[in-house]
């Protein structure tokens, strides 16, 4: 660490903060959603599926792929600028994997549980055990929320620590 630059130091703390932000940003949009809009829809389910849809409900699908794509490129250059700095980089490598593996969950479980609730909605189907299915994924939405959370907690001492390196 001794060849670190005061440029490379302040680029290195923009770039955490600037994620840090939009991470912040991100779980208070996850955190509304779960509390205000899902319960709406899983409230009646099938019959408030209709809220999810494009054009005719509160489909927020293209927020989300913008959102998560502006912060995951915001991310990786934090990382990128963060690499000099070995506790930096390692812990925040450390909390891009959790990140990581809880976005391919959500595109694994989640998206593909909504496109098809968004279909039970434009041609609705007897579904067995639909409630138990919709409750399911309400629950462990509640788990992917709490841990983007911790994931963006987990950067405040990290700034803390990058801060502490100032001359």
């Amino acid at each position: 660490m001794d060849n670190i630059t005061t440029g490379y130091l302040n680029r290195a703390e923009i770039w955490l903060f600037v994620t840090t932000l939009i991470y912040f940003m991100m779980n208070g949009a996850q955190v509304f959603e779960t509390l205000i809009f899902v319960p709406k829809w899983t409230g009646n389910a099938p019959a408030h599926f209709n809220l999810l849809l494009d054009g005719r409900g509160t489909s927020l699908k293209n927020f989300w792929i913008v959102f998560h794509s502006l912060h995951e490129l915001t991310f990786l250059l934090a990382i990128i600028f963060c690499w000099k700095i070995s506790f930096a980089r390692n812990w925040l490598l450390l909390l891009f994997a959790v990140h990581f593996a809880v976005r391919v969950w959500t595109i694994g479980y989640f998206a593909p549980n909504i496109m098809d609730f968004q279909k039970m909605a434009t041609a609705p189907v007897a579904v067995k055990d639909l409630a138990a299915r919709v409750a399911r994924w309400q629950t462990l939405n509640y788990f992917r929320v709490a841990i983007f959370i911790a994931v963006s907690f987990g950067l405040i001492p990290l700034c803390y620590k990058i801060l502490q390196l100032r001359p």
